[in-house]
């Protein structure tokens, strides 16, 4: 009885899981998350900008390294129609205040203490991002930070602004 309680358990996740998750071709998960005022931000209401999703962790290096670039992400291709919203899943917010104290945000940082939208994102690893186009769904999806992808990530927000 338990194994069979457990089978529908995991099919029941299975299922649920691919209907929430991230990958190339999808729609975008929802995420609807309170900025550093208390002010919520919707991905449905950026319909229409080219997003970058990144979610990140004050503990994690290669996020110290991330946000320069997408600072400069931001300041270039912000007044395309191009934003970045920054998704910290720390449990403390005095833990994302510290790195942000450190490594300040020129983007919108909202925050997830308890990990309900990196879960429907299905999350693997700090950094995480996800290329949202203009119509809502996942063009691109990087799993860590590395110096290498950030040309051809660039150029593929350069082609998403480019097309209308």
């Amino acid at each position: 009885m338990k194994t069979a309680f457990f089978a529908a358990l995991l099919l029941a996740f299975a299922l649920v899981s691919r209907a929430t998750a991230a990958g190339v071709g999808d729609a975008a998960p929802g995420l609807s998350l309170p900025d550093a005022q208390g002010a919520a931000v919707a991905l449905a209401d950026l319909r229409g900008k080219v997003v970058y999703v990144d979610f990140w962790a004050s503990w994690c290096g290669p996020c110290k390294r991330s946000f320069p670039w997408m600072n400069e992400l931001a300041r270039r291709y912000g007044e395309r129609g191009f934003a970045i919203v920054a998704v910290n899943v720390d449990r403390k917010r005095a833990d994302a205040e510290r790195f942000l104290a450190q490594v300040p945000a020129q983007f919108t940082v909202v925050y997830d203490p308890a990990g309900e939208t990196p879960a429907a994102w299905q999350v693997k690893g700090m950094p995480s991002s996800y290329l949202v186009g203009r119509d809502g769904r996942v063009v691109l999806v990087e799993q860590g930070f590395r110096d290498e992808q950030k040309g051809p990530v660039e150029d593929k927000i350069r082609e998403l602004l480019a097309a209308r």
